[in-house]
């Protein structure tokens, strides 16, 4: 972790947070990794897929043990931070893996009634069904995070220690 002095600007701060930078980045790169396996599970080109919920791996399990382990590497692992970011991190998994994913067969189950069963109207447009997540999905966005992050963290750094040692700032 690089140290930034407390007059320093916002912007210098937050990129100074290898943390949230790498955690963000193993987001990212989980959600774009279901763009090549849409491509080659079923042989379509489908950007759309960069913008929807659910999937192989989670994302949200990535940016959250991503983070965590972030902080576990910065902090200390016996840190309370780092077991408070481990707790939303289950909460979080959980959630995609029971809740969400619950949520997405009940609304599977409501859109394959017929038509007959609306009294009134059917609905307009089906309701969303894949909402959550597998728990080899949400295990595959876990393991992407750490994975990440913690290798960014360790051979990169903060984007403000890239930015520095690529010449693009001054050294603070």
């Amino acid at each position: 972790m690089i140290a930034v002095p407390s007059g320093t600007p916002p912007l210098f701060q937050l990129l100074g947070n290898g943390v949230l930078a790498w955690a963000l980045i193993a987001c990212g790169l989980a959600q774009c990794s279901k763009l090549l396996i849409e491509l080659v599970e079923h042989r379509r080109w489908r950007p759309a897929v960069l913008f929807e919920t659910g999937g192989m791996p989670s994302s949200h399990a990535a940016l959250v043990t991503g983070a965590a382990a972030g902080i576990g590497w910065q902090q200390g692992f016996d840190d309370p931070l780092f077991a408070f970011a481990a707790t939303v991190a289950f909460v979080v998994m959980y959630d995609a893996s029971g809740v969400r994913r619950a949520a997405g067969l009940q609304a599977g189950a409501i859109n394959a009634l017929p038509p007959a069963t609306w009294q009134d109207a059917a609905p307009a447009k089906p309701l969303k069904e894949n909402l959550g997540h597998t728990r080899l999905e949400v295990l595959a966005g876990s393991l992407m995070g750490p994975a990440i992050a913690l290798t960014g963290l360790a051979l990169a750094g903060s984007p403000l220690q890239i930015a520095q040692s690529w010449g693009w700032l001054p050294l603070a």
